[in-house]
This record gives C-alpha cells, sequence and structure tokens, in this order.
C-alpha cells in the first residue's frame, strides 16, 4: 500500500454490501472525501436485490456529488477480493431471522434471550456460541484475502467483532482492523454534562463492547469529578424525565445501569459496554426495565423488535428514495462525513494521513494483564505503515477480575467451540449458567437448537 497517493490504483471491497443502511452511509463517506477519488470499488452480496438497491444508490450519488469513483456489483466474492487493496466485511451468515429462530427455542428451554446471552454479552448480534456459520463465513473471507489479495487490510464490522478480529488475527496472516463505533458513547455523556464535545479528552480500553473510560478530561482538567456531581445532584432528575420520555432503546449510556458499574467498578462503562453487565441488569424484562427505562435497552424483548423494526423502516426509506428519480439524493443523504472511521482509516493508510482512531487489534502489549494474542480495543495511532500501537496503564483490579477475564474466558471458549466442535463444549457453556435447573434442560436446549432446520452442518460439528 506504501507508494499510493490519492485514490488512483486503490481497490476497496464490500462484502455484506446489501447491508443498506450501513453501507450507503460509508458509500456516502467515501464520495465525500476527494482524496480518495480515482479508486475503485467493488459491491458484493449474494442477495442481488439488495446488491442491485445499493448499486444504484452509489452510481446515483457519485453522479451528483461528482465524485470520480468507479463503481462494480458482483454476487462472486472471490471475484470481488481478487488484488484488492481493502475489504469491508459487513456480511452476517444467516441474517438476523436464524438468531432469532435460535433465541425463541432457547426461551421455549428457560433461557431468557437466548443461550447466547451470558455475563458481560448480551448484546442481541453479538453471536459468539451458537455464531458457528458467522465465524466460518469471516474466516473463510481472511482466507480469500491470504489467497488472492495478500496485501489487503480486512476491515471488519461484522459482529462479534471482538471474537472475529481475535479468530482472524490467530488463525491468518491477513491485516485485520475491527471496528465499532461504541466508544461514541462519550460524547453522549459529555452531551448530558452540558459540555462542548470539540473540548473533551478521551482514552476508552478494553475488549469490543466491553471499554471503560480510563481517561475523560474537558479544557485539559480531569472530567471525572463533573460525572460524580452530576451523579449526586442531577441523575434522579434526569432518570425521572428520561423514564417518561425515552423511545430510543439506545438511550442508555447515562442509565442506572452505567452508573451502578461505575460505582462498583471504579470506572465509567461506554457505549455497548452498559448493555453488557452481570445478570443483575438482565434477569427478566421488569429487571431490565429498572436499569434501563420502560423500553428495557436495545436488547430487551421490547427493544431488539423496535431495533429490527428500524432497520426494515430504514431499507424501506432507502429503497424510495432510490426509485424517486425526481429527488436528489443527497437530499436524503447530506453530503457530509458520518462519524464512521472506515473511510477515514482508508483515507491514512492510501495518502499516508497519520492519526488516531478506536481500533480492535491484537494486544501485543499495549494493555498490561491481556494476553498478546488477543484482540483488544483501544486508540491506536494509522498511517501508511499500518497501526501503531500506544501504551496503556493496566485497567483496575476489580475490572480485571470481575469483567475483563471471565468475558476473555467466554471468547476463548466460543473459539474453541467453533474450532474444535463438540458437544461437550455446548453442555459446559450452559451447565454453569444460572438459568439452567438439570442436565436435562441443558440437553434438550442443545438438541432443540441444533434440529433446527438451517443447522445441519451445526449439527454435525457438535455431535
Amino acid at each position: 500500500m506504501v507508494g499510493f497517493m490519492g485514490g488512483e490504483g486503490v481497490k476497496i471491497t464490500f462484502i455484506g454490501a446489501g447491508s443498506a443502511v450501513w453501507s450507503t452511509t460509508v458509500i456516502r463517506d467515501l464520495l465525500v472525501t476527494p482524496s480518495l477519488y480515482g479508486c475503485r470499488v467493488v459491491l458484493m452480496d449474494i442477495n442481488e436485490e439488495r446488491l442491485d438497491l445499493v448499486y444504484g444508490f452509489a452510481k446515483r450519488y457519485a453522479e451528483e456529488v461528482k465524485a470520480n469513483v468507479v463503481f462494480e456489483k458482483t454476487t462472486d466474492r472471490r471475484e470481488a477480493i481478487k488484488d484488492t487493496d481493502f475489504v469491508i466485511n459487513t456480511a452476517m451468515a444467516g441474517g438476523h431471522w436464524h438468531y432469532e429462530r435460535m433465541r425463541q427455542v432457547s426461551e421455549e428451554y428457560g433461557y431468557y434471550r437466548g443461550i447466547n446471552s451470558v455475563e458481560w454479552n448480551y448484546v442481541s448480534d453479538y453471536h459468539t456460541i451458537w455464531g458457528y456459520y458467522q465465524f466460518k463465513l469471516m474466516l473463510s473471507i481472511a482466507r480469500d484475502i491470504e489467497e488472492l489479495a495478500p496485501d489487503a487490510w480486512l476491515i471488519q464490522i461484522a459482529n462479534p467483532v471482538f471474537e472475529g478480529t481475535t479468530l482472524i488475527s490467530r488463525e491468518t496472516k491477513v491485516k485485520v482492523i475491527g471496528l465499532c463505533h461504541g466508544h461514541m458513547g462519550v460524547y453522549e455523556i459529555a452531551s448530558v454534562l452540558g459540555l462542548n464535545p470539540r473540548e473533551i479528552e478521551f482514552e476508552a480500553i478494553g475488549f469490543n463492547h466491553v471499554i471503560w473510560l480510563t481517561k475523560f478530561k474537558y479544557k485539559g482538567e480531569d472530567a471525572y469529578p463533573l460525572i460524580d456531581e452530576w451523579i449526586e445532584k442531577k441523575a434522579e432528575k434526569y432518570w425521572e424525565k428520561w423514564r417518561e420520555e425515552q423511545c430510543n432503546p439506545f438511550d442508555i449510556q447515562m442509565s442506572p445501569a452505567a452508573v451502578d458499574m461505575y460505582r462498583i467498578y471504579g470506572l465509567f462503562p461506554v457505549g455497548d459496554t452498559v448493555r453488557g453487565g452481570t445478570w443483575k441488569y438482565h434477569w427478566d424484562l421488569k429487571t431490565k426495565q429498572y436499569w434501563y427505562g420502560p423500553i428495557g435497552g436495545p436488547d430487551s424483548e421490547i427493544g431488539w423488535t423496535m431495533y429490527i423494526a428500524s432497520l426494515t423502516s430504514k431499507l424501506k426509506k432507502i429503497k424510495a428514495a432510490v426509485s424517486d428519480t425526481s429527488k436528489p439524493l443527497t437530499e436524503f443523504l447530506p453530503p457530509k462525513r458520518s462519524h464512521e472511521s472506515v473511510i477515514p482509516i482508508i483515507d491514512s493508510i492510501v495518502n499516508d494521513k497519520r492519526a488516531v482512531y478506536q481500533v480492535n487489534v491484537l494486544n501485543k502489549g499495549a494493555i498490561p494483564g491481556i494476553p498478546d494474542n488477543v484482540a483488544v480495543e483501544m486508540p491506536a495511532e494509522i498511517d501508511s505503515k499500518g497501526v501503531h500501537r500506544l501504551s496503556f496503564s493496566p485497567l483496575p483490579k476489580r475490572i480485571m477480575n470481575y469483567v475483563m477475564i471471565p468475558r476473555l474466558m467466554r471468547c476463548e471458549w466460543a473459539l474453541e467451540a467453533f474450532l474444535e466442535g463438540g458437544r461437550d463444549l455446548l453442555f459446559e457453556w450452559l451447565i454453569v449458567d444460572p438459568r439452567t435447573k438439570s442436565t436435562r434442560q441443558v440437553n434438550e436446549v442443545i438438541d432443540a437448537i441444533l434440529k433446527l432446520p438451517g443447522n445441519e452442518e451445526i449439527a454435525k460439528h457438535f455431535a
């Protein structure tokens, strides 16, 4: 990649480009980045209808903003990856419906919100122990990159980013960066505190969806006292109004759950971290509503239904906007960059623009106490030479012992189950679950999940 200046000759591949809500945002970001003009973009998806929709959007938007970017489309993944410079992977094997069916079956056997929901891992599309097909897809894409574009960068967007980035980094030689926008929750903290977001400095480190605010400054001064003051004097009044008006299931950054985690562990949880925790916050819907508001957070049966419905609604709006040629797409999606870091990272690598980004990469000594071969989320510098890790102070003992180590154990458990197979690993995953009442319950739920249509390959793997 070193030697590129500007986008001329650069090939960018989108795998899972049919994820229209995400893809249209990133494509717009690219088309308003002149320093990448001249690049060639290949959109790939197995769903031709969705692929055509995003391709049509990309072509029209490029014409409207007069962006010199060439778009192609294909359903052939290997063709899309061959000789590329960047692969952006947003693909979810089976789609949400497949995992919702497994969740439904799990609940029939007494496992509220599914067997995948465990301590510090309650995020609804963060599939680990039942993520066989997703891990297989991630690894096969990485294998294709090794063979067909060995110098390419893989930007891993699809969940689970923690397990996926760790798996790919261990099993292949691919240069992979996992990305998530959960750290943007810091700006919600600033907003609630009444701070100018342009004048805050922060550091949030840990695992993807388990990151902690290790530095928080405002105008150069420690801003943690401002959080403490808000909790003492304003939190109760804020929550009273919040419970009356909450309409967004993701509006939980300053929830009672977040403050409770701060009190217990000593650092404020950021973004999707608030969705995690222990069973204290997730035992049933009533418990979730106490900690996360009337919706119960994004991962309750109410919140997740709202989220899926919102995706469907956004997709319909995109279809309508692309179909209506009487109105410019720039009215639907204004020509300005989002807060996503995908395109800025590509720009930094292509044009040697050194900058700091929140990324998921192997630790390699950056965060003390975490093994080198485990992907951590942290700020890192990126330029044409790649990712340059920074050094961090150890996380507090309580966070390491009661959060990071248990979450790491679940990661290793899930990866071992994927790589080695065998029913015993599924059994051990569930026998320690507080929802488990008997070994019969464990065996019955495993049998029911493995017998689902579409899980024939999983059934063989875990035989």
